[in-house]
């Protein structure tokens, strides 16, 4: 007589078991974690805590224990001799000297999965819509490892952003990673709205980081709609915000965005801004003692920046892509500006928005010329890039003898490439302007830039 065989289902279960006990046996001949050695808090200049008798790496997490006060979670950013230096994610409140401080074993996490579609997080994860708890699949690491650049896909395909100017003067390539330089008051908000609405992305993550409170209220309530909303993530962390929470936000708009990515989707990461960003940075540095180099900033402000920067991008061959838009403030419209500088040469390409268009009620308020894509060459074909010089040469040129032909100066027939330039400047001005309302798709961007300069011609 045979044995009867075993069914599938009684295979897996005794798999799963021998899985289960091995785990087991793993753990227990694992030794047992280090204790914990708890500190107490020395001194509190500013934001920065100086806690003595613990040890704790650069990043990891402690807790500071006040008699009859709520527990205050900080992070170590640096250390000397014995001290700790501390940097509070929490208002600071109701510390009191000798408090306890705690190492914490974990190390910072950021939520990833579905369930954050349509909802808005802090710098700290936690949610700000009152939608109820967080329900994440997964959770990741804050700081995310950094792709090889040797097996990122290039960069080959358009994207239609919905901004007629942008998608034939500009053109994106999916995985790009471009600035949108600016002052204050010009329009970059609006702007970022309307990507947020006609981009072709699978989801979208907004970092709103250091801007005012009532801008984060308005871009969640007014400018995403519904459909935005649905396939949106947005992480805010205002200006009064501490200055961790703030750097937190940043990089937590970025693994949210990753972890999309990971699953192969195709993400438009939009951030503003990166400027809001090296303040913070700068704040945590000048706390703790580093000495200030370039107009204030320290040097770990431009070493931080690419390593944001760079985790944006497309992931491996047939993966994944974050397209990425930062918004760069350029104090007192200075494109000199240390950070709009270092911005300028890390990104793909930059957008400038200027005053004296937005002043005159041009929108979106383009320079042209000062603007330029890096990878348009790779994502455009030779009538698109043909045609799109030969709009920047007739714009150029009216610009260039536009006092002339004000004053009068200039007469008809001098020159035919200025006669061009002056025939086509009401066409040229009303192919940049968009309202904002009203989505321009890249292939109907396309054809009425290659209809426009061929009249012209």
């Amino acid at each position: 007589m045979t044995a009867p065989t075993d069914s599938p289902p009684r295979i897996a279960r005794r798999a799963h078991l021998a899985a289960r006990i091995q785990a087991w046996q793993q753990r227990a001949t694992q030794p047992p974690p280090p204790p914990l050695v708890a500190g107490r808090l020395q001194r509190v200049v500013g934001l920065t805590l100086e806690a003595v008798g613990c040890q704790a790496p650069v990043g990891g997490r402690c807790v500071v224990l006040s008699p009859g006060e709520p527990a205050l979670e900080a992070e170590v950013v640096g250390f000397g001799e014995d001290k700790l230096y501390l940097m509070p994610i929490s208002a600071l409140r109701g510390l009191t000297p000798a408090a306890r401080v705690l190492p914490l074993r974990h190390a910072s996490l950021a939520p990833a999965g579905p369930a954050l579609l349509g909802r808005v997080l802090g710098g700290n994860g936690a949610p700000l819509d009152e939608l109820g708890p967080l329900r994440a699949e997964r959770w990741v690491p804050l700081a995310g490892e950094a792709i090889n650049p040797l097996r990122r896909a290039p960069i080959s395909q358009p994207l239609n952003v919905g901004i007629r100017a942008i998608n034939a003067l500009l053109s994106v390539g999916r995985g790009q990673r471009l600035g949108l330089f600016a002052g204050s008051g010009v329009g970059k908000s609006v702007l970022l709205g309307m990507m947020t609405r006609y981009t072709e992305a699978d989801v979208t993550v907004v970092g709103l980081i250091g801007e005012r409170g009532r801008e984060v209220a308005e871009f969640v309530s007014g400018t995403l709609d519904a459909t935005a909303r649905r396939k949106a993530v947005v992480v805010a962390s205002p200006a009064d915000d501490p200055p961790l929470m703030r750097l937190h936000g940043a990089w937590l708009a970025t693994a949210i965005a990753e972890s999309f990515r990971d699953q192969g989707l195709n993400v438009l990461l939009l951030m503003d801004s990166l400027t809001r960003v090296a303040q913070a940075q700068r704040e945590i540095a000048l706390a703790i003692g580093e000495p200030p180099a370039t107009k204030g900033y320290p040097p770990s402000v431009f070493a931080r920046l690419p390593q944001l920067v760079e985790r944006a991008g497309n992931g491996p061959p047939g993966g994944g892509s974050i397209t990425a838009f930062y918004t760069v403030l350029a104090e007192g419209d200075d494109q000199n500006d240390p950070v709009v500088d270092a911005a300028r040469a890390i990104l793909d390409g930059h957008i400038v928005l200027s005053r004296e268009l937005a002043e005159s009620g041009h929108f979106p308020a383009i320079d042209v010329e000062a603007s330029v894509s890096r990878v348009m060459p790779a994502v455009a074909d030779a009538e698109h890039l043909q045609a799109m010089r030969r709009f920047r040469r007739l714009y150029s040129t009216y610009r260039q003898h536009r006092d002339l032909i004000a004053v009068g100066a200039y007469h008809t027939g001098a020159d035919p490439q200025v006669d061009a330039a002056v025939a086509a400047w009401p066409a040229l001005q009303a192919f940049l302007q968009q309202d904002v309302g009203e989505g321009a798709a890249f292939d109907e961007a396309r054809a009425e830039l290659l209809a426009l300069t061929a009249q012209a011609a």
